[in-house]
């Protein structure tokens, strides 16, 4: 028997590059005509770090609680669960983090960031709606292996990572988002995806906005 530290992440996946993604495939040609639901959600919040109103943290995080436990259910649960053992610790996990998400949908929501944070967290905002759906195509995998916010866990971790920094967010709901980071990007490398470089890309420039933001807010009331 081989020693432990001789194994890596790829001994352990039980699934290929290709049945990882026919399993979107799938999902899309199910649930479609879904998508055009839930990228209203994902530019509704969107439209909420452009023009900040009263009420526009509610209803954006309260959008971003109803994807994550959507995708718990009808991604990791019903169909990811097939293929990997690890889905429903995974399901789990997005469960609470839907619940932390409307904890904060119902509470009274730090005031937005301003200036270069605002605009960064736009931009992963818009990432997560925008870049996912089209690296299918560019990947060469076809349209019906796009992945979508709201639908899939990666577009949906990243669209929420910009909504946790323009709105301020306390730490413990950055803890899902980023380990799910991690672990999808370890899962992609592994598989020898182009993309995997994306989803830990935004999560690094957001955090350290985030960071950047919280430590000159220190500093300018220090003085």
């Amino acid at each position: 028997m081989s020693e432990w530290w001789t194994y890596s992440l790829s001994d352990f996946l039980m699934f290929s590059a290709r049945s990882y993604y026919r399993q979107f495939a799938l999902m899309n040609r199910e649930l479609w005509p879904l998508h055009v639901l839930a990228l209203a959600a994902g530019l509704a919040i969107l439209a909420c770090t452009l023009r900040p109103r009263p009420g526009a943290a509610r209803v954006g995080f309260g959008l971003l609680a109803l994807a994550w436990a959507w995708v718990a259910w009808a991604y990791l649960l019903e169909r990811h669960a097939d293929i990997n053992t690890g889905a429903p610790w995974f399901a789990a996990g997005f469960g609470v983090q839907a619940a932390l998400l409307a904890w904060m949908a119902l509470r009274k929501p730090a005031a937005p960031v301003t200036g270069m944070p605002a605009r960064v967290a736009q931009l992963v905002v818009a990432a997560g709606l925008a870049i996912w759906p089209l690296l299918a195509p560019l990947d060469g995998r076809g349209w019906m292996q796009a992945e979508v916010f709201g639908l899939a866990p990666d577009p949906t971790a990243a669209a929420t990572l910009g909504a946790l920094l323009f709105w301020r967010a306390p730490w413990p709901l950055w803890i899902l988002p980023l380990a799910w980071c991690a672990a999808s990007s370890a899962t992609l490398h592994e598989l020898h995806v182009a993309q995997a470089w994306a989803l830990p890309l935004l999560a690094l420039l957001a955090a350290i906005s985030a960071w950047a933001g919280a430590a000159g807010r220190r500093s300018s009331g220090a003085q």
